[in-house]
């Protein structure tokens, strides 16, 4: 039997609550955050020394993990939240200094890319920060450093974008070419008005500096991939934590489509290429449909469950879901005992911002299956 590792950082439940604040702050929907410390009770005693995040996103739950002294493995198919693995999960030493962050946002002497001010003028952001995007994007890819700091340094800028892109957003999504609501002049019942305009500058220094409080050295080596769930190469993990796109019965399930609803922040990560990806016969300039995702379908999304449960039958698998979703949670159980596992089932009341259950927010429920 291998010796269960212990859990310093946050040993108790005050310390918990103070401890939420060294995690990833994030306006990014489905995010756990909120609930890092109902997971980590749940999580604690299960013996595993390595972990496999397979739908990474904002990074909280590997960072759980990293906390925890496991080897994690971050994995997110999409670029942007790739660079966020990178940044707060396999680095564990690299910050950014004053004058790095100073000299991204210093104007270029020569002409940079202007692609996000001439596509996206009026969309998402006002001319000026389109300007202040596209340079600030010029100077995070020409560091001049190490090649690992320079990777390393890159997605930590990276990082602050994202989240200063975000903030300044209405409903922190680019699902709606909607920045009238920011510029309308009118009387509003929400205090969003002052927080949109803040400063990118402001927004991006603040965050560069939460971007380094959050570089942690883990216990054990940790790291950052980019696979489609069902691509991720074999290998042995001690504990495969499962957090798909959530699908309901009623609806049309659009912000369960990270890709539409960030498409923007993925741009951003893949400039030079950007244009060609672009269906500009939508009105908010997402990406082209280039194959059906069977984690945002309805009639597949049962297959790719069964296939990775499949995949990972040997490790232990932590499943979070949510209650009326497709497949139901019986379902997934099911599913679970089907290949080998004893499945126990935690439930709690969650109020996400986006996502009303039925139109109600008291019937929203976060559900942990741990199968071993």
């Amino acid at each position: 039997m291998k010796k269960r590792d212990t859990f310093e950082t946050l040993p108790s439940d005050l310390d918990w609550r103070v401890g939420l604040r060294s995690f990833p702050s994030t306006r990014y929907q489905g995010s756990k955050r909120k609930i890092v410390p109902w997971l980590w009770d749940h999580l604690r005693n299960l013996d595993f020394s390595s972990a496999l995040d397979v739908f990474g996103g904002t990074g909280t739950v590997s960072y759980l993990f990293k906390k925890m002294g496991k080897a994690v493995t971050y994995n997110d198919v999409l670029r942007f939240n790739h660079q966020i693995g990178l940044a707060i999960i396999e680095n564990d030493h690299v910050t950014l200094d004053r004058h790095d962050i100073e000299l991204v946002q210093r104007p270029l002497v020569k002409s940079v890319g202007h692609f996000v001010k001439d596509t996206f003028d009026g969309i998402y952001f006002t001319n000026k920060e389109n300007e202040w995007i596209d340079n600030t994007i010029a100077r995070i890819r020409i560091l001049n450093d190490a090649p690992r700091t320079r990777t390393y340094k890159q997605a930590l800028l990276y990082y602050a974008l994202f989240q200063s892109c975000l903030i300044k957003r209405p409903f922190n999504l680019f699902h709606r070419d909607n920045l009238y609501l920011r510029l309308a002049k009118v009387k509003r019942r929400f205090g969003n008005k002052t927080s949109w305009e803040v400063p990118f500058d402001d927004r991006f220094t603040g965050f560069c500096e939460e971007a380094n409080r959050l570089v942690l050295k883990g216990i054990r080596p940790c790291e950052a991939i980019r696979y489609d769930a069902l691509e991720i190469p074999n290998a042995r993990y001690d504990l495969v934590y499962i957090d798909p796109p959530y699908l309901t019965k009623r609806g049309s399930n659009e912000s369960s489509d990270y890709l539409s609803c960030y498409h923007f922040l993925e741009g951003l990560c893949d400039y030079d290429a950007w244009g060609a990806r672009i269906d500009y016969e939508s009105p908010n300039l997402r990406f082209q449909k280039t194959g059906k995702d069977p984690w945002v379908s309805r009639d597949e999304n049962m297959d790719a469950f069964d296939v990775l449960f499949e995949k990972f039958r040997k490790s232990i698998i932590v499943v979070s879901y949510k209650k009326f979703g497709i497949p139901s949670i019986q379902t997934l159980v099911r599913m679970l005992r089907r290949h080998g596992k004893k499945v126990r089932s935690h439930s709690r009341h969650y109020k996400y911002a986006l996502n009303h259950q039925n139109g109600e927010a008291k019937l929203n429920r976060e559900v942990l299956l741990i199968a071993e």
